[in-house]
């Protein structure tokens, strides 16, 4: 029996909307862990967007047909210090699709560190989305999947690209806000 794989296109649109994002995140090297909370917003955005124009120019790429852009925006709420820390930030992605399932990402600012970055991406057998990304000291590799059509998992580890050493791993599960959906 062959499984039919969702597509790049498929999984973004699935992935729109404002999701509550639980995070545990461990940092092997220090034996320290975080919490956080976070409200996150996963909206599309035009090819023709001032920020995704930018972004492209900056990579010596024109707008193709193909490309998916989606802004992502969060406002996190941590216990990493004893008086909590609230952060918001945005990135823009871009998906450069090679095939239906495979291809690169773009984002204007990496996770790891703060630089404009490139990730490989794949959708495997079982629907999962994979992230690649080579940083300058780091390499992060991230997996999301959907256990419902509400609900999404996150899994991430980050190695030192010197050794390979894990330096840190996260889970994340997340809950869409079904209370923004329209109708």
């Amino acid at each position: 029996m062959t499984k039919n794989l969702i597509t790049i296109n498929q999984f973004i649109t699935k992935s729109l909307g404002e999701w509550k994002s639980i995070r545990s995140t461990h940092t092997l090297a220090f034996q320290e862990f975080e919490n956080s909370i976070s409200k996150i917003l996963i909206k599309d955005i035009k090819v023709k967007n001032r920020e995704v124009v930018e972004l492209l120019e900056k990579n010596n790429l024109s707008s193709k047909s193909s490309i998916i852009a989606i802004s992502i925006s969060w406002q996190a709420t941590s216990d990493w210090e004893e008086n909590q820390k609230n952060e918001k930030d945005q990135t823009i992605l871009l998906f450069l699709p090679s095939d239906k399932n495979t291809g690169i990402v773009l984002r204007n600012k990496g996770y790891t560190e703060s630089l404009i970055t490139s990730s490989e991406y794949l959708i495997d057998q079982n629907n999962n989305l994979h992230l690649k990304t080579i940083y300058n000291s780091t390499v992060s590799e991230e997996r999301i999947c959907f256990l419902s059509n509400h609900i999404r998992s996150r899994y991430s580890v980050i190695r030192d690209q010197e050794n390979n050493s894990v330096i840190q791993t996260s889970h994340t599960s997340e809950i869409r806000n079904l209370s923004t959906l329209k109708d």
